[in-house]
């Protein structure tokens, strides 16, 4: 569940050390909040400084103003009983072994029972989404493995700066619909919002993607639906968009089995479920500087769909 207080009435006075400092940063040092969350603040209209009521985050106050600021309380995350496999933590840090079909944070549609309502209470902070409390990257729901969440704003900036230094590694296993794959392969291409259906993504249009694959072992089909066979693949994410794995093997024409959005009529058995697991996450801790690398073994259910399939396992 989600959570809402009353309104919060926050006041001090600027010393004389901090007089003609910018307002958005004195609201952010003397309340906590985020710098970005302490600017919209003032662009609301919710700051006095000097009796008035001040909009521009720019303004600069003078020493001995009093800085008054009334807002409602940020929603926050109610904490609940979730079984989460955690692979490392420490006191900046958390990796967790998320299960499929565990929504990552609460959003439309899902108010409760995500991973952070489970990690809430072991102290996942960062970022300016409430909501989102140290979600630096996610999973979809029904994509299993490993995840990385911040217990300081320290480690959640360090982490969205690799993130974005593309320093990250992040390898999936796959089995996608399809044969005669290469041994290796890249597809570079961007991923945006789907132009008629917007709870979709879509190849070709958005930000720049990049996704490499390397064949591990392909079955052939026999039959109706399985005849252009099987291959299970080992991907590793360059960039990090939403369904980017998903959107980038279906437009080559290889779905992942059983992918509900972007698999073709017969993408997968009845009751399978997608076919992705993010088994490997490396990077350099963001507070210690120490290289970490993490494994997740593939989950009993894949591993019994792939044997089904005709893969060894």
């Amino acid at each position: 569940m989600v959570d809402r207080d009353s309104s919060v009435r926050e006041e001090f006075d600027v010393s004389r050390e901090m007089g003609g400092e910018r307002l958005d940063r004195l609201v952010s040092l003397g309340t906590g909040m985020s710098r970005s969350a302490a600017r919209r603040a003032v662009e609301e209209g919710l700051v006095e400084a000097g009796g008035e009521r001040r909009t521009s985050p720019s303004y600069r106050v003078g020493s001995g103003e009093t800085v008054v600021v009334e807002t409602t309380a940020e929603p926050g995350v109610q904490a609940e009983e979730i079984p989460v496999p955690v692979v490392y933590e420490d006191a900046h840090l958390l990796v967790v072994d998320k299960p499929a079909g565990l929504v990552v944070h609460p959003g439309a549609g899902n108010p409760s029972g995500t991973l952070v309502n489970a990690l809430v209470s072991r102290g996942i902070i960062g970022g300016d989404d409430p909501v989102r409390p140290g979600v630096v990257h996610r999973l979809d729901r029904d994509t299993s493995g490993l995840l990385a969440l911040s217990k300081s704003e320290e480690a959640y900036g360090g982490l969205v700066e690799q993130l974005s230094e593309r320093s990250v590694g992040r390898i999936y296993r796959a089995v996608v619909l399809g044969s005669g794959l290469p041994r290796t392969g890249t597809v570079d291409s961007p991923v945006g919002r789907h132009p008629e259906n917007p709870t979709l993504m879509a190849a070709g249009l958005g930000k720049k993607a990049v996704t490499h694959f390397q064949t591990l072992a392909a079955v052939s089909g026999d039959k109706g639906e399985d005849k252009g066979g099987y291959t299970m693949l080992r991907v590793r994410l360059e960039t990090g968009r939403t369904h980017q794995i998903r959107v980038h093997l279906a437009a080559i024409g290889h779905p992942v089995y059983a992918d509900p959005l972007y698999g073709t009529r017969v993408g997968g058995a009845r009751g399978a479920r997608l076919w992705l697991h993010a088994e490997s996450l490396s990077f350099i801790h963001p507070v210690t500087g120490e290289p970490l690398e993490f494994e997740a073994g593939i989950p009993w259910d894949l591993l019994a769909s792939a044997s089904g399939l005709g893969f060894e396992t």
